[in-house]
């Protein structure tokens, strides 16, 4: 009778993972197989196989490990900041007020606009002439005189992470507000009869209870963050100062037409993702079927 199961559900799934295949499988196969070649844009269908020689290549490039760099920072900042203000905007939403609905629509509303839309519009709010912000810091007296935000080899990181985090903190704390709600009001009752205090019923009761949504969250925030490309390529376009990875492929690719150094780029891109998240379900304690800590 399981065999007989499984048989089934197999014969279920194949539709969709033949789906999958096509979509997925066979565009990354063909990645793949172009970085093991010299092809170019403009003469793709003259192209030799050299091999791994597009990935040595890679490897001795200073900008491409610039960009590696770039986008681990980027990831990592933005995730961190994004999950804590996610935890704490979620605890609020959580608790008993009016307006509660109210507010959690508005919190969406960053999240609801598209990414280049947000992105033309702190690019005109961080401008060094026309922008809100630096208005806003002269008249507090945080700088003395206007700030290229975008420009500045120094500021520019940091305010693509500050836009990215006002972006998408809000799906973060919806994620975490939905698993707050299902957590049952009798445990904190017992807790609180206990004498058990609010620093004390939330590492102890709440965290470890939303703990595997909270990291499901985060690994699909970090493989966005990974392969983040609009953001910054509105903002700053290919500087090197915050060039990611789909930035630098789509440099090589498109601009200089090199579509087997580009494939190679990108082929990297996606062996950093996988590493990065086989490292969060290892260290997260996550397995895919399987309830965390068995």
């Amino acid at each position: 009778m399981q065999r007989a199961r499984r048989r089934g559900a197999w014969l279920f799934l194949a539709p969709m993972l033949l789906v999958l295949a096509g979509i997925a499988g066979w565009p990354l196969g063909r990645t793949i197989f172009f970085s093991l070649t010299d092809a170019r844009l403009d003469l793709l269908g003259d192209y030799g196989f050299i091999g791994l020689e597009n990935y040595l290549w890679l490897a001795r490039d200073p900008e491409w490990w610039a960009a590696v760099r770039n986008t681990l920072v980027f990831a990592s900042i933005s995730v961190s900041l994004e999950t804590l203000l996610g935890i704490v905007i979620a605890l609020v939403l959580n608790a008993r007020m009016r307006g509660r609905g109210l507010l959690r629509a508005a919190m969406l509303i960053p999240w609801a606009i598209p990414t280049v839309v947000s992105a033309q519009m702190w690019g005109w709010m961080l401008h060094d002439q026309y922008g809100v912000i630096n208005e806003m810091f002269l008249a507090v007296g945080l700088i003395a005189e206007p700030r290229a935000w975008t420009a500045d080899y120094g500021t520019a990181l940091a305010a693509i992470i500050a836009v990215d985090v006002w972006k998408t903190t809000p799906f973060m704390a919806l994620l975490v507000l939905a698993a707050l709600q299902l957590l049952p009001e009798e445990l904190y009752e017992a807790a609180e009869i206990d004498g058990l205090g609010p620093v004390g019923r939330f590492f102890r009761i709440t965290l470890p209870l939303i703990w595997p949504a909270l990291m499901v969250a985060i690994i699909f925030r970090t493989l966005d963050a990974l392969r983040v490309f609009d953001l910054m390529y509105v903002l700053t376009g290919n500087s090197r100062a915050t060039a990611s990875m789909s930035v630098y492929a789509r440099q090589q690719l498109v601009d200089f037409q090199d579509v087997g150094y580009g494939s190679a780029a990108a082929t990297g891109l996606f062996l950093v993702i996988a590493i990065v998240t086989a490292l969060f379900l290892t260290f997260g304690r996550l397995r895919l079927g399987a309830e965390p800590g068995r």
